[in-house]
């Protein structure tokens, strides 16, 4: 992890937005808001992009949820690219889009087939112009339970894949390590459900755990590309495919922007959106809280987050439909900054203690600061619980969000123990919740910026999120900390606060549009 430079430092010429520049195509119609990236616009003119590696030539992976070609640099003790670096960073995209849809399409296999052929048209002819990769524009297409349970009642069809008639779920996916420990037959794709230390703020109601058909994220270093991906799939014009869906969120972030020395853009557009506690914020952090979430050690590697890589884990090896694919977390969250920096944890060491365990004696000013795997054992944990009171965030769920043992994938490689599993595309935000919102009722629109976070998280199951999650507020299959999940002694959860959660299913690339429809009979 790490925390930027010291407090006060990340101010700079305050950059005071008027209320309507800041808020522009925010509120209002659907159209309006795909046309305009309110605060975001900024950042092509206040960041330096990457100095990405030139793309290779070749076809695109078949993993959509890989952006092709990021960086990854070697950071000093102030978060820094640096010829001493010692911590090895990816260097995510600058801009982070997700946009939410429920299906204007017809139930039927005709209707759902043209879609198809629609949407991948729409996909490929974007793809010809841009490559996945953040010099291009990374797009994945992920697709929830209401999709398959409404659209795809019943294969008609026979295949290498599935008997006729198969019916849903049954060709879903299915997470073996769960069903084993539950008994029954689990799917590696599962409703979202809500956790301990979920609390959404005041007035809110309880977490909002959506039903969107499909979500798709775009990433990219250039807001352009963003927004012609944006036109590619959900515009109005004859070659695009905005026709078949009926949006119910825009979310736009960003990310890093502080790797090579310049003012990071969540101290930036923190600063700019007068966002309470914004200057407290490191000057090159990566995110509003002040630590890295792309440390090359705490983001699994290659393909090790697909449904089939680790033995044991789906039933996707060696020929599954989904094999390549994945699945995806969903989530926003408001960060309270006021509490984090200047109440809660007003010291650096309390942070990275909070941060990552209790007992670490960092450097007094703000740096890089790391948990090599393998992280604490549970016993450990609980050992830590008993000598400080508290636990950290990344402590907690080490153990469990990694290989126990040394593991070799079904294609060939070797992982150590302590690997990670899961790969994070969180970006910070200032929607609140949302850029645009279809409910602005029920989601609590507000045209007032506030500091949050887009989670997302792949993973080979649902199932593993739900651990690692739970283990998050000190819940461990077999044990509770003694500690409340929201105290201030349970990692960041204090400063927290959860409004929406869903999990979807990535195919692999050559199934991304409408999957399984082709098995519908006309």
């Amino acid at each position: 992890m790490t925390d930027g430079n010291e407090k006060g430092r990340a101010g700079g010429p305050r950059q005071a937005l008027n209320r309507r520049r800041l808020l522009q195509g925010t509120a209002g119609t659907f159209g309006a808001a795909l046309a305009s990236a309110g605060i975001y616009k900024m950042i092509d003119t206040i960041a330096e992009r990457p100095d990405r590696p030139t793309a290779s030539a070749g076809p695109p992976v078949q993993e959509q949820y890989i952006l092709q070609n990021e960086q990854v640099v070697m950071v000093d003790d102030s978060a820094v690219q640096s010829s001493k670096g010692t911590i090895a960073v990816r260097v995510p995209a600058l801009h982070d889009h997700v946009i939410t849809a429920k299906l204007n399409v017809p139930a039927n296999a005709k209707a759902l087939q043209e879609a198809q052929h629609h949407l991948e048209s729409a996909i490929v002819a974007l793809e010809s112009e841009f490559p996945p990769t953040p010099t291009g524009v990374g797009v994945t297409v992920a697709w929830g339970l209401p999709y398959f349970h409404h659209y795809i009642p019943t294969l008609d069809k026979g295949s290498d894949f599935f008997k006729a008639g198969t019916r849903y779920p049954a060709y879903l996916p299915v997470d073996l390590m769960t069903s084993k420990a539950e008994g029954r037959t689990v799917y590696a794709l599962q409703d979202a459900r809500t956790f301990p230390s979920d609390q959404p703020p005041s007035g809110f109601g309880p977490v909002r755990l959506e039903q969107n058909d499909v979500a798709v994220l775009l990433r990219s270093d250039r807001l352009a590309h963003i927004k012609e991906a944006t036109e590619a799939i959900f515009g109005s014009g004859s070659n695009q495919a905005g026709s078949l869906f009926k949006v119910t969120s825009i979310r736009q972030g960003f990310s890093g922007g502080g790797f090579y020395g310049e003012q990071g853009l969540p101290s930036k557009l923190a600063l700019a959106a007068n966002i309470p506690g914004a200057q407290s914020i490191p000057r090159q952090s990566q995110g509003f809280l002040g630590f890295a979430t792309t440390l090359v050690s705490n983001m699994g590697p290659d393909n090790i987050a697909n449904l089939e890589t680790l033995p044991g884990f789906t039933d996707q090896w060696p020929d599954g439909y989904f094999k390549q694919g994945t699945t995806m977390h969903l989530s926003h969250l408001f960060q309270d900054l006021e509490t984090w920096y200047e109440k809660n944890f007003p010291q650096y060491a309390d942070r990275v203690q909070a941060m990552l365990q209790p007992g670490l004696t960092p450097a007094p000013a703000p740096g890089t600061f790391a948990l090599q795997p393998p992280g604490p054992t549970e016993a450990e944990v609980a050992e830590g619980v008993k000598r400080y009171h508290s636990f950290g965030h990344t402590g907690s769920m080490s153990e469990v969000d990694s290989t126990a043992k040394q593991e070799t994938s079904n294609y060939g490689k070797s992982y150590p123990s302590g690997t990670t599993i899961p790969v994070r595309g969180d970006f910070d935000t200032l929607d609140n919740p949302f850029h645009y919102t279809s409910d602005p009722a029920g989601d609590h629109y507000s045209s007032k910026p506030a500091a949050g976070l887009h989670f997302i998280q792949f993973q080979p199951t649902i199932g593993i999120f739900n651990i690692v999650r739970l283990a998050m507020d000190g819940h461990y299959p077999n044990m509770n900390l003694p500690v409340e999940p929201r105290s201030p002694h349970a990692g960041i959860n204090s400063v927290l606060n959860t409004t929406h959660r869903q999990n979807y299913l990535v195919p692999p690339r050559r199934h991304r549009s409408f999957p399984l429809a082709e098995f519908l009979a006309v």
